[in-house]
């Protein structure tokens, strides 16, 4: 089951390098770069600041609240949508772009359920830490 901690990035890596066997030098392939790129260092960031409380299942070993966490609640969503939306960008696969709306429109869900771990787990110190962060 660890292996599934490492689909989304696969498949990004995969699209990455389609995108790059395809570069132009139009604004499309710049302006989907310059949204991927700094997402993608982000998204990575994010994945090394959860450490070992990264799960593919809803799990509360650690809350943690430090570095991008301290101000965003859910970076490795946000952030790896952002990526997958630079390179549809780049590609102008606009289509997929809205197939990528609607999927994180139901990781929605899979973040609410998060949270029910979460509080359940910590309680008053996850309310609080919810209180002061974004998304």
């Amino acid at each position: 089951m660890n292996w599934l901690r490492f689909v989304d990035l696969g498949a990004y890596l995969v699209l990455a390098v389609v995108t790059a066997q395809h570069w132009q030098n139009d604004r499309h392939h710049w302006i989907g770069a310059a949204i991927s790129l700094p997402a993608l260092v982000l998204w990575m960031l994010a994945r090394y600041q959860l450490g070992s409380s990264f799960a593919v299942r809803a799990e509360a070993k650690k809350l943690v609240t430090h570095g991008i966490y301290s101000k965003i609640r859910n970076p490795i969503y946000l952030f790896g949508g952002l990526a997958f939306l630079g390179e549809f960008a780049a590609l102008r696969w606009y289509m997929w772009a809205a197939v990528l709306v609607i999927i994180n429109l139901g990781q929605y869900f899979r973040i609410k359920r998060e949270e029910q771990v979460l509080e359940a787990a910590f309680g008053d110190d996850y309310r609080a830490y919810k209180s002061k962060t974004w998304f």
